[in-house]
């Protein structure tokens, strides 16, 4: 059975290391992987979603709306915004940093409130944290990625080793410390 993940968040924010170190990992555990950046601008700032597929063979990387199995998610509001590709018992992983958008920024619309609760209410499973926080604890704002992918490894069977494995073999030795911390905090923190 093909299980399906798709990382949402904003250019610059290490989506793309994120869906790299997982498909790495899922590989290792041999499954037939397919990864795709799929739509977005992965310029700073601009919407970007990453699909990760897995399982025994997948045939296409592209997600369905219903299909995600989680959304992993480096902003509240980009998790509102790809809520409809979550599947019925599915699970949001969320960092609960606000990015104000585009039309925000020039006074155009508003920030949603309350956007955690909201999706909440539609009786979805959100697993909500301040990952930035933890990232800067861990010792850099851009860890964020990291933070995520540790909370995110809660929810799959693989041995904590194989997670950290996958950080090694896919990130610069000068950053691996601080990556392995981010991942620890993001994996144990309450």
């Amino acid at each position: 059975m093909t299980k399906n993940i798709m990382i949402v968040g904003v250019g610059g924010q290490g989506s793309l290391l994120a869906s790299k170190l997982l498909g790495h990992l899922l590989l290792t555990e041999g499954y037939d992987v397919k990864v795709s950046e799929v739509h977005g601008m992965s310029q700073r700032g601009g919407s970007v979603v990453t699909y990760v597929r897995f399982g025994e063979k997948v045939y296409s990387p592209i997600i369905d709306k219903g299909q995600a199995d989680f959304i992993v998610s480096f902003e509240k509001l980009e998790a509102a915004r790809y809520i409809e590709y979550l599947k019925e018992g599915g699970r949001i992983v969320v960092n609960t940093q606000e990015i104000d958008p585009m039309p925000v920024i020039i006074g155009a619309a508003t920030y949603p409130e309350d956007l955690i609760g909201k999706m909440k209410t539609l009786g979805i499973q959100v697993d909500a944290m301040d990952c930035l926080a933890l990232a800067e604890e861990a010792g850099s704002s851009k860890a964020v990625n990291i933070v995520l992918l540790g909370r995110l490894s809660r929810y799959f069977d693989f041995p904590v080793e194989k997670w950290q494995q996958a950080i090694r073999d896919c990130v610069p030795s000068k950053f691996l410390d601080l990556n392995l911390e981010a991942f620890r905090l993001g994996r144990e923190s309450e």
